[in-house]
């Protein structure tokens, strides 16, 4: 049995720096170190909107940097995402799947290529619908720059196509 800490509360005041240190935590690849204290920052109370929405969106990519090691992250990050806006919800569920699809793809499993095909098409649809959504801030063309990653990425990988159906008869004896 794992022990049980009492954890230790971040005060207002240290928000703004340790959102930029999660920032810092992601970009030297310690994805794990970001999650926990984006977590930390999300349970200030009270806690100003802007610095709320900012730490479940490092939270997400945090827990997607993390796809690969632990796929159970996604679920996860799908908890945070049902708290966002439209705008935010499509994209970043855009983002999750597109990530998702990538560690597939690296896996190099027998059905990874179709699998990560159908990550990447799932991502797309996310990112067409972020892009088509009323609240999209305006000028902002991320969700069009990510789906048309994820449709380089297809046409460069032939392996990466849907799952052929098997049509062939099976063998009777």
């Amino acid at each position: 049995m794992s022990e049980i800490f009492e954890l230790k509360r971040l005060s207002a005041e240290g928000v703004d720096a340790a959102l930029e240190k999660a920032q810092r935590y992601r970009l030297l690849g310690e994805p794990q170190e970001a999650e926990s204290i984006c977590l930390d920052v999300l349970a200030v109370s009270p806690l100003a909107a802007s610095a709320a929405a900012q730490a479940r969106a490092t939270l997400i990519l945090a827990l997607s940097d993390q796809l690969g090691d632990d796929m159970s992250c996604f679920d996860e990050a799908m908890q945070v995402i049902a708290d966002l806006g439209p705008y935010e919800r499509a994209y970043y569920e855009g983002i999750l799947c597109e990530r998702r699809a990538k560690a597939i793809h690296r896996s190099g499993g027998f059905f990874a290529g179709s699998m990560a095909y159908e990550w990447f098409r799932r991502a797309m649809a996310s990112f067409e619908l972020a892009s088509k959504t009323p609240a999209r801030p305006p000028g902002n063309e991320d969700a069009l720059l990510r789906w048309n990653t994820c449709a380089r990425v297809i046409m460069r990988h032939p392996e990466c196509k849907p799952r052929e159906e098997d049509t062939s008869e099976p063998y009777l004896e």
